[in-house]
This record gives structure tokens, C-alpha cells and sequence, in this order.
């Protein structure tokens, strides 16, 4: 096998990770932050800067701040635990001799879990039917011949009922990449406190 060769599976996995299996897998506060940190550094990561990041994160100082048993506590159980989990699983490729990491394909199963919510927002799908009560009503409206709305032709109020749409999906779409795990404006803080 060359040296630019990715590593093969040995055994079969099914066809998409189950559910238990994601869970389990983002149970873990450590494994949410090796995906945050390999979605927000894509390729090849060596195991020692990944365990350095994620060591200042849980003890909240910056790289240069950390002490030699904080960085060992975090690259022990990275290299002993959570990354052969994540490989097992398909999630991440992890060559242990190498001590490199990368995203698998499998990791894109996980991205609508990671994705961040926050406290007041409102959820897109109710985003969207209020915006069809919207139209509806507008619909309802020129058909009643009420004032503006009977002084538009039918195309043009067609119009800007689908540029609505087409503008909120938009939206949403941006949104959401933005505010999966590894976007740009991912707090830290969405990961929870769990071990």
C-alpha cells in the first residue's frame, strides 16, 4: 500500500450508521470536538495538535497556556479511545502509526445532529408555514378584490410570492451551513458539558 494510499476497512459496515451508533458517538463532548476540529481544519490533522486544541478547550486557556498533564490526558484518551471509536464507526480515518486524522465520508451522516439551534430561534419549518399563512392570506385578499391587493396583475403577485420563497429557502440554506459544527460562527458552547 503506498504511502498516499488511504487505509481500507477490513470488515463490512452497513450501507448508513444506525441511530444508536451516531448517538453514542456524539454522546461524548471529545468526540464532538474532533469533528469540530476536523470540520474546521480539513484533510490530513496530526494527532498531537488535535489533542492540544482540544485540551484548551476543556480547560479554557489557549494552547500556549497548557501544562504537559492536561495535553497527556486528552492525547491518551484520544489515541486509546475516542478515535478508535470514530474509526471503527467510519466517522473518521485514524492511522494510530502515523497519528493522523481525517474526516471519513461516513462523518456527513452526522452533520443534520451537529447542526446548532439556538435558544431563540424560530425552527424553519414553522418558519414556513407561517410564511404560507402569509401568502394564503395575500392570496385571499386579491381575490376579494381588497385594495392593494386587487391593483396586481396575477403574475406579478405570483411573483413576489415565490421571490419570498425563494429568498427564506435561501436564507435558510446559508444558515444552516453556517451554523452546522465547523462553521464559521460554531460556539463552543453548543457542545454541552457531558463527559
Amino acid at each position: 500500500m503506498s504511502a498516499q494510499e488511504p487505509r481500507r476497512r477490513e470488515r463490512s459496515q452497513p450501507d448508513r450508521l444506525s441511530k444508536d451508533t451516531i448517538f453514542s458517538m456524539l454522546s461524548n463532548q471529545r468526540r464532538r470536538y474532533v469533528l469540530y476540529y476536523l470540520h474546521r481544519n480539513p484533510g490530513t490533522v496530526e494527532l498531537r495538535d488535535l489533542a492540544e486544541r482540544i485540551a484548551a478547550w476543556e480547560n479554557d486557556v489557549s494552547v500556549a497556556d497548557l501544562n504537559y498533564k492536561q495535553r497527556k490526558r486528552v492525547y491518551t484518551s484520544l489515541h486509546q479511545t475516542h478515535l478508535p471509536k470514530l474509526d471503527e464507526a467510519g466517522i473518521v480515518d485514524y492511522d494510530r502509526d502515523r497519528g493522523t486524522i481525517s474526516l471519513a465520508d461516513r462523518a456527513s451522516e452526522l452533520d443534520v445532529y451537529l447542526e446548532v439551534v439556538g435558544e431563540h430561534d424560530v425552527p424553519w419549518c414553522d418558519f414556513y408555514l407561517g410564511l404560507s399563512a402569509v401568502a394564503l392570506l395575500f392570496l385571499l385578499a386579491a381575490w376579494l378584490d381588497v385594495f392593494p391587493f386587487s391593483a396586481l396583475p396575477d403574475l406579478a403577485f405570483a411573483g413576489v410570492i415565490v421571490i419570498l420563497f425563494v429568498v427564506s429557502a435561501g436564507a435558510n440554506s446559508y444558515l444552516a451551513r453556517r451554523n452546522r459544527i465547523g462553521g464559521r460562527n460554531t460556539p463552543l458552547d453548543v457542545f454541552g458539558d457531558d463527559d
